[in-house]
């Protein structure tokens, strides 16, 4: 169904030129994002922010460019970025800690965003963003990348056709052991550390994108000496009945695939399944088929692709991932926190 929110704006200033990002960090993921965009005739890089002038100019030397095109204009503020009028969105790479404060600075800017996953710490500060976005009449979204990976939708294409009849359960996994170094942030709490909001959120998207947005968790979890959940379980009730478990973890190297079940066969998800190359399809009474694809780049194109489509659409969100889903998934892994005594700073 369309929303007031998804539904096309007046036509966006766009046309005949490229969309103009600056990226918030300079952090691994900052890079990789900033990697792929030159994958793009449509997209381009023209600036990048650090809490010091020297690392936003050492990214803005290193990083990949269109033929022709300058280095991104480095600044050693975020006001700067905001500030920047060649800017048209900003990718809000920074710690989980600062996605809420970034932005909303950025969107009080007048600036479209894509925020990394997870969205920010807390179903709270969610609402804030969102409602912020659309006061602005701005576009917001949430990086799950693994929404648009031509694997992943692949996958939706094959359980919107029925190829394994009605699906009922999906199982996955996200973890690998992460020696204990109290300076490192996802062993920090004051930087949202812990499995759930870096790994986490990834089975519960999934789980999300193919059972529909869950309407109950059950949650375990080994919680470590410096207060972050090193490792966590939860079993989902999704509409309809479905059941999703999921794992994340900084214990143990799990398999990082995910299995889709159905009434008459299943769909095997090979690692990493959030950006997979190779579906196995299993369906009862055949053969399996395995599904191979390909692309160019490490896979972070596709969401700023989907950020230029929905912006040239007069979009302010992407019907792929919504924002009322993000809310909610922020909602659910407050609760997941609250059943096995995680909490942030400041709650």
């Amino acid at each position: 169904m369309t929303t007031p929110e998804s539904a096309p704006t007046a036509a966006a200033p766009y046309a005949g030129r490229r969309l103009r990002w600056g990226i918030a960090a300079t952090g691994g993921i900052a890079r990789s994002f900033a990697a792929d965009l030159p994958l793009l005739d449509g997209s381009e890089l023209v600036a990048v922010a650090s809490r010091t002038p020297e690392r936003a100019a050492a990214f803005a030397a290193q990083v990949p460019r269109h033929p022709g095109s300058p280095a991104p204009r480095a600044h050693g503020s975020y006001a700067g970025l905001f500030a920047d009028e060649d800017v048209d969105v900003v990718y809000v790479a920074t710690p989980h800690s600062a996605h809420h404060e970034v932005a909303l600075a950025a969107i009080a800017a007048g600036k479209h965003v894509l925020v990394e996953k997870a969205f920010t710490l807390t179903g709270a500060q969610a609402r804030d963003v969102v409602a912020a976005a659309r006061a602005a009449g701005v576009f917001a979204c949430e990086a799950m990348w693994a929404r648009w990976q031509p694997g992943v939708v692949r996958l939706r294409e094959l359980v919107e056709s029925g190829a394994v009849g009605s699906v009922h359960h999906v199982t996955s996994s996200f973890g690998f052991p992460l020696p204990f170094d109290p300076a490192h942030r996802l062993y920090d709490p004051l930087l949202g550390g812990g499995a759930l909001l870096d790994l986490g959120i990834y089975p519960l998207s999934f789980a999300s994108m193919v059972l529909g947005v869950p309407e109950e968790v059950r949650a375990l979890a080994a919680v470590g000496g410096s207060g972050v959940d090193e490792a966590v379980g939860f079993t989902c009730r999704h509409p309809g009945g479905g059941l999703s478990t999921g794992l994340s973890t900084l214990r143990a190297s799990v398999p990082a695939a995910a299995v889709v079940a159905g009434s008459s066969g299943r769909i095997v998800v090979e690692a990493p399944f959030f950006h997979p190359s190779v579906l196995r399809l299993e369906r009862d009474g055949h053969e399996p088929e395995v599904l191979e694809l390909a692309w160019e780049g490490g896979g972070y194109q596709f969401e700023a692709a989907e950020v230029e489509r929905c912006l040239r659409a007069g979009l302010r969100e992407s019907p792929a991932m919504p924002l009322a889903e993000t809310v909610a998934l922020m909602d659910l892994m407050d609760e997941v926190r609250r059943q096995v005594g995680v909490r942030y700073a400041g709650e």
